[in-house]
């Protein structure tokens, strides 16, 4: 099985959920789901199918989607098994930065003036 994410890899998944992370969340299966479910999320949310367009846009672009895509499926991982932080505290520290940057990101992507503005660039 090969990483099959078109806005991020289980790689930048892992280093954003961190060492405390379950390996099996981490596993590709795991990782390939969650990244789908994220790539939808986007999609969905901000009302424009980015995965079709994926091959066409500008680098800035794809690195926001890959910001938003990795934080959320890093989130995933992170709540499929907090055991390995060092606290609960900890990990949910690390959802709330990853939840904060990803919701940044999205409002970037939905705003119909930037859209267009990192579109057509």
């Amino acid at each position: 099985m090969a990483d099959t994410g078109i806005f991020c890899s289980g790689v930048q998944v892992a280093r954003k959920a961190g060492d405390g992370a379950n390996p099996l969340a981490l596993s590709e299966a795991y990782t390939n789901d969650y990244i789908s479910q994220a790539e939808s999320t986007i999609n969905a949310v901000t009302r424009h199918n980015w995965s079709d367009d994926y091959a066409t846009l500008d680098v800035d672009v794809k690195h926001i989607l890959t910001l938003v895509a990795s934080n959320i499926a890093a989130m995933y991982v992170i709540t499929y098994d907090m055991e390995g932080y060092v606290s609960r505290i900890a990990a949910e520290d690390l959802i709330n930065v990853l939840r904060d940057g990803a919701l940044q990101a999205l409002s970037l992507l939905r705003d119909q003036k930037r859209k267009t503005f990192i579109t057509e660039a």
